[in-house]
């Protein structure tokens, strides 16, 4: 089975069917050892019927003990044996799953990783959920085709040819059994695959409603827009529903045929041999072999009909995998030089520049006009952004990410030790750490803990708070140490004494570095060198914090209705939330973080 640490290879891009068969060909040993066992295993039950019947004609019916004996040892030496087999089929094929779930996982993560901020651009969020939760499970599920379904395939033709030395029209009865089920479950299987497809898609949609709506539930109560938001919801999950209602009845008929038409091809086998044997041309112990026979023919009959009904599903689910595969990043033509020193940023679209070496503040009464500069000037979304008088996009993309980095809010945190959470890729002395610590007031958070640094944190910080959760993203992004930080809301979700502590220390932790926040909390305004008034996306004033409260009525309004609250709990601690407009701040530069922290 693949390690967690193993390179999963190439896939297969041209379609479904080649993507699966593409699992396959990974394991060539263990699928050939699953189809080996299991046709084996098939086989070998078939083979009762076989030793049941000499027993009978051999043993029981001249009246033979030792004969009957012998057969009888046979037959459970035969079964003990199959038993074996049959675990080690399971087994087996249990890897053969396992290396598909596992294989599929990685080559989806890695091509998420490779796509960086232009995924959630290229594909929605739905769709990933859905390819990552269900249909990966869906195409592990689809590779049983490779043990038992080899081993029915095996075990209908022994069947037939076993039934051939007995009586032609028998075996021939059995040889038609499986094209009549063909013919009869095809039309259905191709409905499956297309009802299948349009239910995955709408799958995907409401998937991506549903992480809108935990996302935006605060700003959707504050717009008065849940309602609308909630009836989009209900109309999709409705055709959702009802889709599933199409998939389900196709599948119900499909396996009512998997079960039904191997019981009536049994009749109809078990009939024609009691005439046989009632004419004479049979033996009793052959006709209780055929019996046997079609009886052990049953299951891998239903079998096959099941694995139709599977192979369609992992079909589709493939195709969805292939085509988030085939998405390509974004080109990068970058061969500009860039500025060998700390130099300037400017955004032309929204007028803002960053002066190098200061600390800039962006304010907006819409944050996602805030967090949107931020994603031009972080790269993040095309743009006409000047680094120092050269266009960044032209700049090589690897050197911008090396040097000028966007802290979001909301950046994932990976399971492990609080220490490598705040890491990342690179290791820290012990005093650039207790620095970062400090400056993000983290202290309390990490003499809190049992083991302080060593402490484990869940994966998100779900052991943590939201305010803690905050700090320790700001840790990891000041640990970094960029030429340029733009952070997103970084104090947002602290109370206004930490808060006020945050801000301070920043103003000292970045001294003479490039530093960028969007807020519109006055704790964290009144150190900015540079504060830029955001009306619509573009710069409608700029100044000093004091100088814009004076002379801009509409900045005035802005961040002075949380003066009031600010001073007055500046003097207590505690771990409410900021009254800030920015709360939920877009997520610029979440995949940059993340990269920081892989």
């Amino acid at each position: 089975m693949i390690d967690a640490y193993e390179d999963p290879g190439t896939p297969e891009r041209r379609g479904g069917w080649w993507y699966l068969w593409w699992l396959v060909r990974c394991q060539p040993w263990r699928s050939v050892a699953g189809a080996v066992l299991s046709a084996v295993w098939m086989v070998l039950m078939a083979a009762a019927p076989y030793l049941l019947a000499r027993a009978v004609d051999d043993g029981l019916a001249p009246g033979d003990p030792w004969a009957l004996a012998g057969w009888t040892g046979a037959l459970l030496v035969t079964g003990a044996f199959n038993s074996w087999v049959s675990i080690m089929r399971h087994r087996t094929m249990t890897r053969v799953r396992m290396d598909g779930n596992f294989r599929t996982v990685k080559v989806v993560v890695g091509q998420a990783v490779r796509l960086g901020a232009a995924l959630p651009r290229r594909v929605g969020a739905g769709e990933v959920v859905t390819v990552g939760v269900s249909d990966v499970k869906t195409i592990s599920q689809a590779l049983t085709i490779a043990g038992p379904g080899a081993g029915a395939l095996v075990v209908y033709l022994v069947v037939a040819g076993l039934l051939l030395s007995m009586s032609p029209l028998l075996a021939g009865v059995v040889l038609l059994g499986l094209p009549v089920l063909a013919v009869l479950a095809g039309p259905l299987l191709g409905r499956l695959q297309d009802a299948e497809g349009e239910y995955r898609e709408r799958q995907s949609v409401l998937t991506a409603r549903i992480g809108d709506l935990a996302g935006g539930l605060r700003v959707l109560n504050g717009l008065g827009g849940k309602g609308l938001f909630a009836d989009a919801f209900r109309k999709d999950s409705r055709r959702l529903r009802e889709q599933g209602y199409r998939v389900g009845s196709v599948a119900s008929w499909i396996q009512a045929l998997g079960m039904g038409l191997p019981t009536v091809f049994l009749a109809v086998v078990t009939w024609l041999a009691a005439r046989l044997a009632a004419q004479g041309a049979i033996t009793v112990g052959e006709l209780v072999a055929v019996y046997g026979y079609v009886a052990v023919l049953v299951g891998p009959v239903a079998f096959l009909v099941e694995m139709g009904y599977d192979l369609n599903r992992g079909v589709v689910a493939a195709r969805r995998v292939v085509r988030l595969l085939r998405l390509e990043p974004e080109p990068d033509h970058g061969g500009a030089v860039a500025p060998t020193a700390p130099a300037g940023l400017h955004d032309p679209e929204s007028g803002v520049r960053v002066v190098p070496g200061t600390l800039t503040a962006l304010v907006s009464a819409r944050p996602g006009d805030a967090a949107g500069v931020v994603d031009r000037l972080g790269r993040y979304a095309p743009s006409d952004v000047t680094w120092g008088g050269v266009r960044l996009d032209a700049v090589a993309l690897r050197e911008v990410r090396e040097r000028i980095l966007v802290a979001d809010n909301e950046a994932d945190l990976f399971a492990g030790t609080l220490r490598e959470t705040v890491h990342g890729r690179r290791e820290r002395d012990a005093g650039a750490v207790a620095r970062a610590v400090r400056a993000a007031a983290a202290d309390d958070i990490v003499q809190g803990l049992p083991d302080g640094l060593g402490s484990a944190v869940s994966a998100q910080g779900r052991s943590l708070s939201g305010g803690q959760r905050q700090r320790v993203r700001l840790v990891r992004a000041l640990l970094a140490d960029p030429e340029v930080l733009l952070a997103v809301e970084p104090t947002s979700a602290l109370d206004a004494h930490t808060e006020a502590t945050v801000a301070a220390r920043l103003r000292d932790a970045r001294e003479g570095r490039t530093t960028v926040v969007t807020t519109t909390s006055p704790l964290v305004l009144d150190h900015a060198d540079t504060v830029y008034l955001l009306v619509d996306g573009k710069a409608a004033a700029s100044g000093r914090h004091r100088e814009l409260l004076a002379a801009e009525p509409a900045y005035r309004a802005l961040v002075a209705r949380d003066t009031d609250d600010d001073e007055a709990r500046a003097g207590t601690t505690g771990t409410g939330t900021s009254g800030t407009a920015a709360g939920t701040a877009g997520t610029a530069g979440t995949a940059e973080v993340s990269e920081v922290s892989g």
